[in-house]
């Protein structure tokens, strides 16, 4: 779909984190709360990581951006051009990472080391741009200003996934599916109402044969009607080789919203899987993005799942990558109820 996708559209992945590391948060959309960023900022410190809070994250600008958007543009250039950061977590969504995003200085960006970028919400436009201009590969999961950082499970999924790489390999799909088959390609995507408002902007594109993520909150059924025909109209879900659906929370009535997923995806002919647990929802696990994986959709409830090719991180100097661990369930490893091997999706 896209120029700027190449090879697939499989990105680098970043190193995995040490305890001793230094990481920075930014606030690349909107205003973050004092209060929830601290227990975030705590959090991050429990696990042994040095946190630098960048200079602009408690700046507001006009009542819903946090900060004007040169300085949180600035932010994020800073923090992950420092070698000495190894990971860039970003504080909150909201709104305001596609005024940032042009920006940015994408040819020094594509200078430095990749490093892993954190977030979800808003911040999928930043997720989209840095595999398709940086060809890094991005860590959709909690953020350390928001309520998803309170949620235990959550939390501490983001944290295997950030040191323990090789023990999160298979993601559950808890729900019975739209459209049962399996499929394999390059996971991408994020919040359905972010990918559809950024169609038409120079460049865009997801990879052809992807495997669309997709999740979104506050959106209502005719709502998100208009958002996926929009998708379908600019030719972003016949591209895909398989849909993937997240939480919808907050979406207005549970039978409405069923309705329209099925008449809006069904008739793509592609497997269409139901129940991931991320985005907005109470459990949001962490989904590697710019990454090959294999899906299982399965009309039998909890008998999907969504394997990795490979760990969402490399390993680090001095150590080596082995194995997933067996064991499904959603805090990773080998989905045993799939059948299916961490190699079934090797490329």
């Amino acid at each position: 779909m896209s120029t700027l996708w190449a090879a697939g559209g499989v990105c680098r992945r970043p190193p995995a984190l040490r305890s001793g590391d230094t990481v920075a948060v930014v606030a690349p959309a909107g205003p973050v709360p004092a209060g929830q960023l601290d227990r975030g900022v705590a959090r991050l410190e429990e696990w042994g990581l040095k946190v630098r809070v960048m200079p602009h994250v408690s700046d507001t600008h006009l009542g819903h951006l946090a900060g004007a958007d040169l300085d949180r543009a600035a932010d994020l250039q800073q923090a992950w051009l420092d070698p000495a950061v190894a990971a860039v977590f970003c504080a909150r969504g909201g709104y305001g990472c596609q005024r940032m995003a042009d920006l940015l200085d994408w040819g020094v960006l594509a200078r430095a080391a990749p490093k892993p970028l954190v977030g979800f919400s808003d911040v999928t436009e930043l997720h989209r741009l840095f595999a398709a201009r940086l060809r890094v590969a991005t860590l959709h999961g909690p953020m350390p200003g928001t309520g998803a950082f309170a949620d235990p499970q959550s939390v501490e999924h983001l944290r295997r996934v950030l040191f323990e790489p090789t023990s999160v390999r298979a993601l559950p799909l808890a729900a019975p599916a739209l459209v049962a088959g399996t499929a394999e390609g390059v996971l991408a995507g994020g919040n359905a109402s972010l990918l559809a408002s950024s169609i038409g902007v120079p460049g865009y594109g997801l990879p052809d044969g992807c495997l669309l993520f997709l999740e979104d909150t506050g959106e209502e059924p005719y709502r998100l009607d208009r958002i996926l025909t929009q998708l379908r109209r600019a030719g972003v879900l016949q591209s895909a080789a398989g849909v993937v659906l997240g939480d919808f929370t907050d979406c207005g009535d549970p039978q409405a919203l069923a309705d329209v997923m099925h008449d809006r995806l069904a008739g793509l002919g592609i497997p269409v899987a139901a129940g991931l647990p991320a985005g907005h929802g109470k459990l949001n696990l962490t989904v590697p993005l710019g990454l090959r994986a294999r899906m299982t959709a399965s009309t039998a409830p909890g008998a999907g799942a969504l394997v990795l090719a490979q760990p969402p991180l490399s390993a680090r100097a001095g150590t080596r990558e082995g194995p997933a661990k067996a064991g499904g369930g959603p805090m990773g490893g080998t989905d045993t109820r799939s059948g299916k091997d961490e190699e079934s999706c090797a490329s």
